[in-house]
């Protein structure tokens, strides 16, 4: 009987990862009713079925902007717990102003409580974007930037990752694997102890594939290459020059430590995105901003 209470769980948790949350709904209650029925399953254990269900329902929804700004600040609060922000008030007005004007001309543009944009006083070569769009660039970051065009890349790099809400989909796995969690639990006042050790072991090799997606250590190729597509988007439109990215890239790579603790660790490797760039048809020309643009510039960061 337990093997067929699990065959009625897998079935419904396989319906929910290819189908909308309304379908989960359906297949939940019609496998429960005939689980009921059928006397495989009795009315407490459809019950706990149904709240395991819910709860993966609501994993996979998406979240609102609300939610989304109030997740950001909250990644954005462990930032700051390891990074100390710069007080150089004039840096970090400056990084604001170039990354609201890229933010402006980005795919999205408009977030819940605006972007912002704060210097972290590290050595690190690093940038993090949280959901919500808290931008977080490190002054060792900056030291490869030898433009505006180059800054605003870094910039709409980031924005670019909010934008695609790459961010957000890490976080939707590891409430996937909160719900599951909690339909073991709920298996666990339904079956007792010894049918929540075959229920675990039902669901163990996913919820291991989603640990181990929440744990690794950065984004995917993918995910970097596309936040590298929205960036060179973003700059023609705002009118910097797209192989400043490359040229940022290029200097990155020249100052990594192999086996680093920063961006070598969680970034693919400079070259690679550099050579991807390039098959996407961006040209590696000399950068030559502006007079005044590269005044401006030189001006804030050196003394970096």
């Amino acid at each position: 009987m337990m093997r067929r209470l699990f065959s009625v769980l897998s079935a419904v948790l396989f319906i929910g990862a290819i189908s909308a949350c309304e379908t989960i709904d359906t297949a939940t209650g019609v496998a429960t009713s005939v689980g009921v029925a059928t006397g495989v399953i009795t009315e407490t254990q459809a019950g706990a079925i149904t709240r395991g269900t819910a709860a993966v329902v609501k994993s996979l929804e998406d979240f609102t902007p609300e939610q989304e700004y109030y997740i950001g600040r909250s990644v954005a609060a462990v930032v700051l717990s390891k990074y100390t922000p710069s007080r150089d008030a004039a840096l970090n007005q400056y990084v604001n102003r170039v990354g609201q004007a890229v933010a402006i001309a980005s795919d999205r543009p408009e977030m819940f409580n605006g972007y912002s944009f704060l210097v972290l006083d590290s050595d690190d070569i690093n940038a993090f974007a949280t959901p919500g769009g808290h931008v977080f660039v490190t002054k060792g970051l900056l030291r490869c930037c030898r433009t505006e065009d180059a800054l605003a890349a870094v910039l709409a790099h980031e924005i670019g990752h909010v934008s695609k809400k790459h961010g957000l989909q890490s976080i939707q796995k590891a409430r996937l694997t909160q719900a599951l969690t909690l339909l073991a639990m709920e298996g666990t006042k339904a079956f007792g102890p010894a049918d929540l050790a075959k229920l675990t072991e039902t669901f163990e090799d996913s919820i291991s594939d989603i640990t181990t997606t929440l744990i690794a250590n950065g984004y995917s190729r993918t995910f970097e290459y596309q936040a590298d597509a929205a960036s060179v988007e973003t700059l023609r439109r705002l009118g910097y020059h797209p192989a400043a990215l490359l040229d940022m890239l290029a200097v990155m790579e020249k100052n990594l430590k192999p086996g680093g603790l920063d961006f070598a660790k969680t970034h693919p490797r400079p070259q690679e995105r550099i050579d991807n760039l390039k098959q996407s048809g961006v040209q590696e020309v000399s950068v030559s901003p502006p007079p005044a643009r590269q005044e401006r510039f030189q001006t804030v960061l050196r003394n970096l």
